[in-house]
């Protein structure tokens, strides 16, 4: 193969009518069309004088063109960068500059913006709008081009994905073609992916979970997509009659599991509910399961290693785990001190190695080589052990463990006896700096509307249910949580927020 990535995902499409992605408006894109935008705007770049290796960066609402990018990005041999399209330009700035982009794609508004301030220094910018007639579109409409996709390998880097940082410096992970193409692979099988499947993708596609999960197994299968710029209760409970898959964060469930329409005769047709990006409660799960007889399926994964593992499609998924190692990917658990072994059932570190894990982090050898063990495994920082089946369970961040009076505390312990306590929406257990433990447990609330319940009550539950030392020395009730786009808390922001509440 003179480009592995570009024939497994997109070339096999070149003549087929069949729909890649159905729109709103009902609108179709088969996926010929969809290669021949890929091809044309391949041509483009190479009209720009973009080189394999080059980096080209994205900011841009979700929109299909968002994906001719990818795949041309793909056939080009350059370096696709996708970006938050919520990034304040002082952000998109570090981003485009630490990766070194020859080309940013953005909204007339970004671009405009940048260069009345004289910023888009060391860079071409080309803009889309939301009609599709940007810069780049107006191009598209006078040539094509049917040109070979340029030679690659599966160890040249095809994607930098940025991580979210919470703390310190944001690291570009630089994914290769075979991290993509074996776990695109991997999940098509263990998941049962098959042409007659219809995913409902509501995602946001800048991220690993819309793009390179939901979007690679797609393509790999032959499958079609309900392409959404959102997720909108209404229009997923329209096309679940029509649906097999839905790939979602637990925000997606919460909010399914508020409306009466949820039913078991609604979604008879869908065959896999996945959930990812966040925790999901096991009473989420368990509810779920009551109302529509479908167990969703947890599965783990994080930006640098796509998916680590997953429960079985087949046989018993135990909620509040994340399932088996995936086929040819080995996970260990370690003391996340001395690095050395732990046994079965102990809490360690998460460490990863297989074809999914990327190749380092861009531009930081010293991070890269720090986060690596000698054996080749990736460290995490998550904190997990196996349970006596098997299953991974995923305790939390190493940054977000407790250390109270010399005693380790796991955040998601206690979160997940609160939030078994009826009434209780969700809730954020944190470490906060004491005078005399050095941190304290604080936990933070979101009870479900209208529902009377203290402090002194919650307290008293976790005292019959935990050791003293891991119950929270306070509480704190709030309207929501704050959270990113895929609904993970911020404990970072939390943490800073409360910093000084017991002194």
């Amino acid at each position: 193969m003179t480009n592995p990535l570009y024939e497994e995902f997109f070339e096999k499409h070149r003549f087929s009518e069949k729909n890649f992605l159905f729109l709103k408006n009902k609108e179709t894109i088969s996926y010929k069309d969809y290669i021949t935008s890929v091809e044309r705007i391949s041509f483009f770049f190479k009209k720009l004088g973009l080189f394999p290796g080059d980096r080209v960066a994205l900011k841009l609402k979700k929109t299909p063109i968002f994906l001719s990018i990818y795949g041309a990005c793909v056939h080009r041999g350059l370096i696709f960068l996708p970006l938050n399209d919520g990034y304040t330009n002082d952000e998109l700035l570090y981003y485009l500059r630490d990766s070194e982009s020859k080309l940013l794609i953005t909204d007339k508004e970004t671009s405009s913006e940048l260069k009345s301030k004289k910023l888009d220094q060391g860079f071409i910018i080309e803009t889309i709008d939301k009609d599709s007639f940007g810069s780049i579109s107006k191009e598209l409409i006078k040539d094509i081009s049917s040109e070979k996709p340029v030679s690659r390998n599966l160890n040249d880097i095809a994607a930098i994905l940025y991580t979210s940082g919470t703390t310190g410096r944001s690291k570009g992970a630089m994914i290769s073609q075979e991290n993509l193409l074996s776990n695109a692979q991997t999940l098509t099988e263990y998941w049962h992916f098959n042409s007659e499947d219809n995913l409902i993708h509501a995602l946001p596609i800048y991220h690993t979970h819309g793009l390179f999960v939901a979007t690679n197994v797609i393509l790999l299968s032959s499958a079609s997509m309900f392409f959404l710029e959102k997720f909108e209760l209404e229009t997923v409970f329209n096309y679940f009659p029509y649906s097999t898959v839905l790939m979602g964060v637990p925000t997606f469930y919460i909010r399914l599991l508020d409306s009466k329409k949820l039913t078991k005769k609604i979604v008879k047709n869908v065959r896999l509910f996945i959930s990812g990006s966040a925790p999901l409660t096991k009473e989420i799960n368990d509810y779920f399961f009551d109302i529509t007889g479908k167990r969703i399926l947890e599965r783990y994964g994080m930006t640098e290693t796509n998916m680590i593992s997953s429960n079985p499609y087949k046989g018993n998924r135990i909620s509040g785990t994340v399932g088996y190692p995936l086929p040819g990917i080995k996970v260990r658990i370690t003391h996340q001190d001395t690095g050395r072994l732990i046994e079965k059932g102990k809490i360690g570190e998460i460490q990863v190695k297989g074809k999914n894990v990327f190749c380092g982090y861009w531009g930081m050898p010293d991070k890269t080589a720090n986060s690596f063990t000698v054996d080749n495994y990736f460290k995490t920082d998550d904190l997990g052990r196996f349970n006596k089946s098997g299953y991974l369970e995923i305790v939390g961040r190493l940054k977000d463990l407790i250390i109270s009076g010399g005693f380790n505390i796991y955040p998601k312990e206690v979160e997940d006896v609160v939030n078994s306590i009826k009434g209780i929406k969700e809730n954020a257990v944190i470490g906060v700096s004491h005078k005399d433990l050095g941190e304290s447990v604080l936990c933070i609330i979101v009870k479900e509307h209208k529902v009377l319940i203290d402090s002194n009550l919650i307290s008293e539950i976790l005292r019959n249910k935990l050791a003293k030392y891991k119950c929270p020395k306070a509480f704190i009730f709030k309207n929501s949580l704050p959270k990113n786009n895929l609904g993970k808390i911020l404990k970072n922001q939390l943490r800073e927020e409360y910093k000084d509440y017991f002194k």
